[in-house]
């Protein structure tokens, strides 16, 4: 037996009995281990083993939904792509490749010798007139200031090929854009004018001096000798009328002939005789409408420079299309609607801005370029 201070756990001790006839080995087996299990049914429990958490199990479902998220967002990033690199040209676009951001100055071929339309004065040295408006319009849009604007004088067989005269030295110059009394025609387009507008309707008419036969229609010209501007819309119709047409290349120089008894009538566009017969004091002049049907729409040549042509119609259309924008009513009010008086019943030209298409031009949701 043990003593008081051994532990209850310690095993029993006890004799065994020797193998002999009174027990077997086998039975000393048994008892022992009948011992033992008694032992153990004294043990107290064993303290429960910790729990573990379980090894996380691989979410195919979320990996799939982070897949299909990704694939949407590399649909959309694709079809902006190729939305923006087939679609239209933005107006960036195409001020970079019109390559209006690199002109220090914007020069223009305009008439000098039409007042109301285009004129330049040498005392004042300044220039008016409607297309004078028209263009300070157009490069306002472009970003050009008004000091940056250049004027040249183009004779009307030059705006095809836009060469113009600096009237300071008479120097020939090239220019980016003429807005000159320019009607735009198939004949030209055909040529390979590039017109943008129309940006003014008005009409053929004829000038006489005071006491001449009325003049209704081109035929009360046959036979008669009649001059009009080099490579006009009113040359061919005098000619089909069988008058005797002389040509020049300034409308002033029409006048002259006029007033030397040269010749006798003179025919163009309706706003550009409008302006002479306004300022005329004397009142020897008669402005004589035809009452034609067809309009002469008057563009802008931009050369080859296709994205320019864009860039001024859009100026355009926003004038026509913005009921905030006056910039073309106001240029009509001060040049061509004080001239209406004095030429009465002949009309000048339509007092409204006539309208352009809406120019292809590419416009993301948050932009507003474009009315």
């Amino acid at each position: 037996m043990t003593d008081g201070n051994s532990s209850r756990f310690a095993w029993p001790v006890r004799r065994r009995t020797p193998p002999g006839p009174e027990g077997t080995a086998e039975d000393i087996a048994v008892q022992d281990i009948a011992e033992r299990e008694a032992v153990d049914r004294q043990l107290p429990p064993p303290a429960p083993e910790p729990l573990m958490e379980p090894r996380p199990r691989f979410n195919l479902a979320v990996f799939r939904l982070a897949g299909l998220g990704l694939a949407l967002i590399l649909a959309l990033v694709l079809g902006i792509v190729r939305v923006v690199g087939s679609g239209p040209p933005s107006i960036a676009q195409l001020r970079a490749e019109a390559g209006v951001d690199s002109w220090p100055v914007l020069t223009i071929g305009v008439k000098g010798d039409q007042p109301g339309i285009g004129y330049y004065d040498p005392k004042g040295l300044t220039w008016s007139g409607f297309d004078i408006d028209i263009a300070y319009m157009v490069a306002e849009d472009l970003g050009f200031r008004r000091q940056e604007v250049r004027f040249y004088a183009i004779q009307s067989e030059d705006r095809a090929r836009m060469q113009a005269t600096d009237p300071a030295n008479q120097k020939r110059v090239p220019v980016k854009m003429v807005i000159a009394s320019y009607s735009i025609t198939a004949a030209r387009t055909a040529m390979g004018v590039n017109f943008a507008g129309p940006y003014l309707y008005t009409e053929q008419s004829v000038v006489t001096l005071e006491g001449h036969s009325p003049v209704t229609t081109f035929g009360d010209l046959s036979g008669k000798t009649v001059c009009s501007l080099s490579a006009s819309t009113s040359a061919g119709a005098l000619t089909d009328a069988h008058a005797i047409v002389t040509t020049r290349n300034q409308v002033s120089e029409c006048f002259d002939l006029l007033y030397k008894h040269d010749v006798e009538a003179i025919s163009t566009d309706a706003a550009i005789l409008g302006g002479y017969k306004s300022r005329d004091t004397t009142n020897r002049i008669h402005h004589w409408d035809l009452g034609l049907d067809s309009s002469e729409k008057w563009g802008v040549n931009v050369g080859e420079n296709k994205a320019l042509q864009t860039l001024v119609n859009i100026t355009l259309y926003k004038s026509w299309k913005d009921p905030h924008d006056d910039r073309w009513e106001l240029a009509y009010e001060h040049n061509l609607q004080t001239e209406i008086g004095k030429n009465l019943p002949t009309p000048l030209a339509v007092a409204e801005q006539p309208p352009v298409p809406r120019p292809e031009v590419r416009q993301l949701p948050w932009e507003n370029d474009l009315p």
